[in-house]
């Protein structure tokens, strides 16, 4: 079997185009948006094993829990931060699947 991306340099310029003009025209309330335009490009070019991944995150979804984790930053002065990008990861993850 053979897992295989095929992105191109062009494509991933244009998703981080995109991904800044959101950020920008937003002041940062799209980021969550653009994380997910991103991560459904990643997952639309790339193959595990013959199998095609699809994501099916939001940017709504994603919206509920960076206020959900901003605010367990701050309850926990902080200490929460160090499990952020563990937490991202989970949910990437857990809305990527296998066709």
């Amino acid at each position: 079997m053979e897992s295989k991306f095929t992105g191109g340099l062009l494509g991933m310029i244009g998703i981080g185009i995109l991904q800044a003009l959101i950020c920008i025209f937003t002041l940062g309330i799209g980021a969550p948006w653009a994380i997910c335009l991103k991560e459904a490009w990643y997952v639309k070019h790339t193959t595990i094993d013959g199998h095609q991944l699809t994501f099916d995150g939001t940017g709504g979804q994603l919206f509920g829990n960076y206020i959900k984790w901003f605010l367990l930053c701050l309850i926990t002065f902080g200490i929460y931060s160090f499990w952020l990008t563990i937490k991202m990861k989970q949910w990437v993850t857990k809305h990527t699947h296998m066709e």
